[in-house]
């Protein structure tokens, strides 16, 4: 793994620093378009599509998903939250906002940063799958496979991802590093 160095990706004194780059950025660039790839022959091309972004945290990801993808489709997001300022959740998902777009009768695809312990997966499966999708499926850019009981297993995964607390590339500690083109651990 590269070393993590100090440079211009850390623009703000925050308290605790990145140790390691996990994955590069061109790594992360090579794994989403294979994916992307992947979701373009999944769907048919004919029938509707609806990707949504679980925000905060799958932002980046989810805009480079959306542009590989070869087929039409729409975008909406949803907020859920269990973390707030820490750095494990609290285990209370929190529903912040619902995607507006209807969801009955559409492909639905759920876009998410990481899955960890799986309390927000489980909780958002549930909510759409009251809603009568054609189907729910979940893509995540992160899968650390500590959640024993994930009721919406990811059909796409970005990389298996070691049992760290992981920022960059959407991802945060305290709404910090978000910005950084890589993912790194604390």
């Amino acid at each position: 793994m590269p070393e993590l160095t100090e440079g211009h990706w850390l623009t703000q004194a925050v308290e605790t620093e990145p140790k390691r780059i996990v994955y590069s950025a061109e790594a992360i660039h090579s794994r989403v378009h294979e994916i992307a790839r992947e979701i373009t022959s999944y769907y048919p091309p004919d029938e509707d599509l609806l990707v949504l972004g679980l925000l905060k945290g799958s932002f980046i990801f989810l805009s480079d998903l959306v542009r590989a993808i070869n087929r039409p489709l729409h975008v909406d997001f949803i907020v859920a939250s269990s973390y707030g300022a820490g750095t494990t959740t609290s285990g209370n998902v929190k529903l912040l906002y619902d995607p507006m777009a209807p969801i009955a009768g559409r492909h639905v695809l759920l876009v998410e940063d990481i899955v960890d312990s799986g309390n927000t997966i489980n909780r958002l499966a549930e909510a759409l799958g009251n809603r009568d999708p054609a189907s729910l499926e979940l893509c995540a850019l992160l899968h650390k496979h500590l959640a024993t009981d994930l009721t919406l297993e990811p059909r796409w995964v970005g990389f298996d991802a070691p049992p760290e607390f992981l920022v960059g590339y959407g991802l945060d500690h305290a709404e910090d590093f978000r910005h950084l083109p890589f993912v790194a651990s604390l």
